[in-house]
């Protein structure tokens, strides 16, 4: 029987660009407990990031606030979940998007990463008190 990888890890980030440091180290520590691929590794690091960062950007627009996002990693039979919440303004889906590629700006192509790590980017509808719920997945293999 294949040996079943199953665990679940997920913490609370004040929602403010400092806090993206911590957001890092978190993913990184859940997936070095997850034996992952090292480039793999980092990649999935810069989409958590990427995501945080859009939600502290995006659903916050930047302001000052106390408000709280949760991070979920959960991991089952090789399949990554990565789940994100928020309070913030609720997503307008039509609005996700990157910027065309050839436009060299920095900035704004968060999306366009997440989207070329990740095998799946989906927002659904956050469960009481959460407003905004990303999610982020991807088939491991080992």
């Amino acid at each position: 029987m294949k040996h079943q990888h199953l665990f679940q890890n997920k913490k609370i980030f004040l929602v403010n660009s400092a806090s993206l440091k911590d957001v890092r180290s978190f993913s990184r520590e859940v997936f070095e407990k997850a034996n992952i691929d090292q480039d793999l590794k980092d990649e999935l690091v810069l989409a958590i990031a990427e995501a945080a960062q859009n939600i502290v950007k995006h659903a916050y627009q930047n302001q000052e606030t106390k408000e709280r996002m949760e991070i979920k990693i959960s991991l089952i039979n090789g399949e990554l979940e990565i789940g994100f919440y928020d309070k913030g303004r609720p997503v307008d889906q039509t609005k996700v998007r990157h910027r065309s590629i050839d436009d060299v700006k920095p900035g704004g192509l968060g999306t366009f990463f997440i989207q070329q790590i990740m095998d799946a980017v989906e927002f659904r509808e956050g469960e009481k008190p959460w407003i905004n719920h990303l999610v982020l997945s991807k088939k491991i293999n080992y």
